[in-house]
């Protein structure tokens, strides 16, 4: 893990949620091909890792490349964090939260008291009602609390 122990300066979070050890992996890959950019730490969290990360722009471009690895929830959002004094500009904090979904393509989930199936995930769920055949494209908030049916796979 390349992680900077006597440097704290981060410009932003990635927050991955639901993480599988292949994503986490993954991250770590990409901030090691960087020579400029490193983790200033990564903190363990109740349902995932944050990982502080020196630089915003390259964090932004990690999320992107994180969902189209492993499709999932991408959210990029900043936060003001100070004020720069001399050229008076204000200063960012980018946080990317990236969480993988608790199921994948193919799976059977219920959703609304309907059995569903995952068609494909991306920015937002393909499913298909497999009553109806009726195909829906939900956002990952709509399925949050969806889980895969063992019994039926």
């Amino acid at each position: 893990m390349n992680v900077e122990k006597h440097n704290e300066y981060y410009e932003g979070i990635l927050q991955l949620r639901n993480p599988s050890k292949e994503a986490i992996d993954f991250v770590e890959k990409q901030i090691e091909k960087r020579k400029n950019v490193f983790i200033a730490k990564a903190k363990k969290v109740k349902n995932g890792i944050d990982f502080y990360i020196s630089s915003q722009k390259y964090l932004q471009s990690l999320g992107k490349k994180l969902q189209n690895q492993f499709s999932g929830e991408l959210k990029i959002s900043s936060k003001l964090f100070s004020r720069n004094h001399l050229t008076s500009k204000n200063i960012y904090r980018v946080n990317v939260l990236f969480r993988l979904p608790k199921f994948k393509k193919s799976d059977i989930i219920t959703f609304k008291g309907e059995d569903i199936k995952i068609l494909g995930i991306g920015k937002k769920v393909l499913a298909k009602n497999l009553k109806t055949g009726k195909k829906h494209s939900l956002r990952y908030k709509e399925l949050s609390g969806s889980y895969p049916h063992r019994s039926l796979l």
